[in-house]
This record gives structure tokens, C-alpha cells and sequence, in this order.
């Protein structure tokens, strides 16, 4: 990885027909998205700012709004995306902001946001660490981020457990496999990239912890 990265290719196009499979599928994981948010909530002070790049149909968002303890936003390049999750927000009868943008160009402010995270998107941004520095410039001194992702050097027989584990049917688990084998892990990044990547941009502490299929990378500002 250099400081001039980029991929020609974004991975799947997200809108329409696209989009919508993707939010059916990704719902039977619901219960991963609770933990995921319960996790993070309690790392927001009460009233504070949270921000979710690329988060396709809001799940995450809508799980981390819950209450009105936080104010919550989503940011993410895809138009149908960010009409579901302001679909499905309502429907929770949540409140929390979905705009449509690029997260190598934040429409935000310095110093907006007291947490922020990426879950499950980053491997297809086309700049990745114009990102990271955008993720850096738009949280608060003190703030902190993760960003959750895919390995790429994780086996297939973990991704099939994974998968099998969703419940979906049985077209949509073959279709996610192929996603996963064909397009995913060739986007994902190992441990050590994605290390580098975060050190460059300059904050003031940072790790990468691996999981099960993936990576966390945590950082302050």
C-alpha cells in the first residue's frame, strides 16, 4: 500500500435492484448489528455525535440511534441506499440523518463527530486513505473510530460457516459465497495494510485486531 492508493474498480454497484437485494440479505443479520451497536453506544457520551460512513440499508445507524441518547448520521455514495435507510429508520421510528456523499470528500465540518465507524464497506472505497484522513478530520480530539471489515486472508471454510449461520435461503447463500470468493476477499486487505494505512493518517493511537472473518481497526484522535 503507498499514500497514493487507489482502485479503479468500487466493488459492486449499490443502487437499485442491486441495493435492495443486498438490504434483504444483510437483514437476517440483525441481532450481529444490536451487539455491533451496543458496543459502540457505550463508548458515546450522552447528547454526542456519531457518524456511520457507508451505511448502505442504516442498520447499524438506526441500532445506534435507539433511545435519542445520540445524535446519529450516515453518509453514504449511493442514492437508493440512502432512500431505504431512510425508510427503514422511519419504520423503526428512529430518528437519525442519512445523506448521500463520498467518504473521500465528507460534507462535514472539522471536528464533527465524537464517534465514528465503517463497517463492511471500506474494502470498496476507490481512495481508501483519502478516507482514513477524512475520517481523522471529522472527528472530535479525543474521538474514536473503527473501522470493520473482511480479511482478506481468511479461509472460505470460515466464510461458508459465516454464511451458513445467516439463515438465508438456499440461492441467496450460494449468491453471498460467490460474492464473498470472487469480489470481496479480492477487495479486502490484510492486517498489516490496513495498519499502515491507519498509521499514515496520524492519529494518536491506533490498532488492528483480527476476528472471526475480519478486522477491526480502532483509532483516536
Amino acid at each position: 500500500m503507498t499514500a497514493t492508493t487507489q482502485k479503479a474498480y468500487k466493488g459492486l454497484g449499490m443502487e437499485g435492484p442491486v441495493a435492495r437485494w443486498y438490504e434483504k440479505v444483510t437483514r437476517k443479520d440483525l441481532q450481529e448489528y444490536r451487539r455491533v451497536a451496543q458496543r459502540l453506544r457505550a463508548l458515546l457520551p450522552n447528547g454526542g455525535d456519531a457518524l456511520e460512513v457507508a451505511p448502505g440499508p442504516g442498520f447499524l445507524a438506526i441500532e445506534m440511534a435507539r433511545g435519542g441518547q445520540f445524535r446519529v448520521t450516515g453518509l453514504d455514495i449511493s442514492k437508493t441506499f440512502v432512500g431505504i435507510a431512510q425508510q427503514n429508520a422511519a419504520e423503526a421510528g428512529v430518528h437519525a440523518e442519512f445523506r448521500q456523499g463520498n467518504a473521500s470528500q465528507m460534507p462535514f465540518p472539522e471536528n464533527s463527530f465524537d464517534l465514528l465507524v465503517c463497517r463492511a464497506a471500506f474494502k470498496n472505497f476507490a481512495e481508501p486513505e483519502n478516507a482514513v484522513r477524512e475520517m481523522r478530520r471529522v472527528l472530535r480530539p479525543g474521538g474514536t473510530g473503527v473501522i470493520i471489515d473482511l480479511r482478506r486472508d481468511v479461509r472460505m471454510a470460515e466464510i461458508r460457516a459465516y454464511v451458513n449461520g445467516l439463515g438465508l435461503s438456499a440461492w441467496n447463500r450460494l449468491a453471498t459465497l460467490f460474492t464473498f470468493r470472487f469480489m470481496l476477499l479480492k477487495r479486502a486487505y490484510t492486517k498489516q495494510e490496513m495498519g499502515k494505512m491507519v498509521d499514515a493518517a496520524g492519529f494518536s493511537k491506533a490498532e488492528v485486531r483480527t476476528n472471526e472473518i475480519g478486522m477491526e481497526a480502532w483509532f483516536e484522535k
